[in-house]
């Protein structure tokens, strides 16, 4: 039940602004967010099983990060989903041409965000035949997180509006984090049916799940400016045991023409 809330404004100084909790299983192996060693311009956390990363930016300016899609059973798939932000990462392509290069029948559902510096792209595997894959977004304040964008989920929905109104406060960072510490409960009525007890639906409705079993592992905020990057990453071990913290602060490059795509 991971969350992703953004403020997308592409004619600021600041296009855009992401608030997100990575929610995991905690005995699965995971590196926390630090440039790579075999390619420094990527800063991110790295998952240990599968490879690839859920979330993380480039020196560049680009920005990609994803949700899984809820799908009754889970089945295996040729790929993994890790995969399919460090390709954006780590190439020069556009978001849309990248999004057109993603063969989705490889991968389980997924929801995957792509940022290029000027344009914000969401794009899925799982939609309807008669509507879009993929959508340049306008200007707003979105909540994506284990359906398609747009549901309404107390999480995406409020969520949305609470980052909003923290934007518009011009409040620091810290608090962005704070905010994805919320572990209130919307009332039951309000609750996503997806052939769960509501119970199950209740303990994963907050914005952090605290757990020891699965929960919030991880949230970051990331501040993609024109000329500077912010990325700030707080860890959690089970049962929402404060980790570490970890904050980055550097300057937009442009590619180098020698390195590879």
């Amino acid at each position: 039940m991971c969350l992703i809330l953004f403020r997308f404004r592409p004619q600021t100084a600041e296009p855009l602004l992401v608030a997100a909790n990575r929610d995991e299983f905690h005995q699965r192996a995971s590196a926390e967010a630090q440039f790579w060693d075999d390619e420094p311009h990527i800063l991110a956390g790295k998952d240990l099983v599968a490879g690839g990363t859920w979330l993380g930016c480039s020196r560049q300016g680009r920005f990609a990060a994803l949700t899984n899609f809820t799908q009754g059973e889970p089945a295996t798939f040729p790929k993994s989903r890790g995969e399919l932000v460090h390709g954006f990462l780590s190439g020069r392509q556009s978001v849309k041409d990248y999004a057109l290069s993603i063969k989705g029948d490889q991968y389980a559902g997924f929801n995957l965000l792509l940022f290029d510096g000027a344009r914000l792209l969401y794009t899925t595997n799982v939609c309807p035949p008669d509507q879009p894959r993929s959508r340049l977004l306008p200007a707003g304040d979105y909540g994506l997180s284990n359906a398609e964008l747009g549901a309404t989920w107390p999480k995406c929905v409020d969520g949305a509006r609470r980052l909003g109104e923290f934007a518009d406060s011009k409040c620091d960072n810290i608090e962005f984090i704070n905010l994805l510490k919320d572990q209130a409960q919307p009332d039951d009525q309000r609750l996503p049916d997806r052939g769960r007890s509501v119970e199950a639906e209740r303990h994963l409705s907050s914005f952090f799940i605290c757990d020891s079993n699965y929960g919030t592992r991880a949230s970051t905020v990331v501040r993609m400016g024109r000329e500077q990057i912010f990325f700030a990453e707080q860890t959690y071990l089970a049962d929402g045991v404060v980790g570490s913290m970890a904050e980055f602060d550097f300057a937009v490059e442009v590619f180098n023409t020698s390195a590879q795509n």
